[in-house]
């Protein structure tokens, strides 16, 4: 079953999203998280609760008609996609994962020392966070931020078959990694920003739990590059990653790592 979710998943995220098509469902899509879709346009309220940010745009979130593989919500610009289910987990861990992302490049171009905490949202079954958990060490630490319990359960069995004790499984919320202020050196995001349904407010939680000088670090699939054969709705460009990390005063990019075969590796610290 779990080989065939992972060719159904596959299958599906080389069909690209068209503006002409109507919204439908997919493996990829969770209850969980995903907003109920709608035609109606206009703003939406988002439901941040910090101090007024007065780089915030105004309105947060506005609502299209949803495309393919998107959820009908808007922030600055970008559909917001639906999100990969426990039920496609299969796919994170196909065999040629490395040969096709580089992950091994990846995990170098991070910089972890050991000792460090670290927060993977968005962990998945594990295979970045089990990873990092050998650079980090025995002193370091790797929290596996989820929202799904069955992918908590499934990070539990893989961490355990693997003997990687420094990697804990942490349960947060679609607007809220639920992670302690000040308590990770970075916070690392594979192929998931796009997915949050609520990126305004999980940024603003995700930069309050990084150390001042923390890095807060994105891998998306390279919206520029029309040879990366995903689907639109879950590629990124670097200028909009770039434009939605800038209306946050504390952050300031730092580099962008484009050695992957498919992926932007971009890193930003916090002030």
């Amino acid at each position: 079953m779990h080989r065939f979710l992972s060719s159904l998943f596959f299958f599906a995220l080389l069909i690209s999203c068209s503006e002409e098509v109507k919204p439908s469902e997919s493996v990829a899509e969770s209850s969980a998280s995903t907003s109920t879709k709608s035609s109606s346009q206009g703003p939406i309220n988002g439901n941040a609760n910090e101090t007024e940010n007065p780089l915030k745009p105004d309105p947060l979130y506005s609502r299209v008609e949803a495309h393919r593989d998107g959820i009908g919500k808007v922030f600055m610009g970008r559909e917001i996609s639906q999100i990969m289910g426990h039920q496609a987990a299969g796919w994170l861990e196909r065999p040629n994962r490395e040969r096709e992302e580089r992950t091994d490049l990846a995990i170098e171009a991070l910089m972890l020392k050991p000792g460090e905490v670290v927060a993977d949202i968005g962990c998945g079954t594990g295979y970045y966070a089990s990873r990092m958990a050998r650079v980090v060490g025995p002193e370091g630490t790797v929290i596996g931020v989820e929202i799904q319990q069955e992918m908590l359960d499934i990070l539990a069995r893989n961490m355990n078959q693997v003997g990687a004790q420094n990697v804990k499984g942490h349960m947060g919320e679609p607007d809220d990694p639920k992670l302690p202020d000040e308590s990770c050196d970075m916070i690392i995001m594979v192929d998931v920003y796009h997915e949050f349904e609520f990126p305004y407010e999980m940024t603003r939680h995700m930069i309050e739990a990084l150390k001042p000088g923390g890095r807060l670090v994105f891998i998306e699939y390279r919206m520029e590059d029309p040879e990366v054969r995903i689907k639109l709705c879950h590629k990124m460009s670097e200028a909009q990653l770039k434009k939605e990390m800038a209306i946050h005063p504390e952050l300031n990019w730092k580099r962008t790592f484009d050695k992957l075969p498919q992926q932007h590796l971009m890193v930003f610290e916090k002030r």
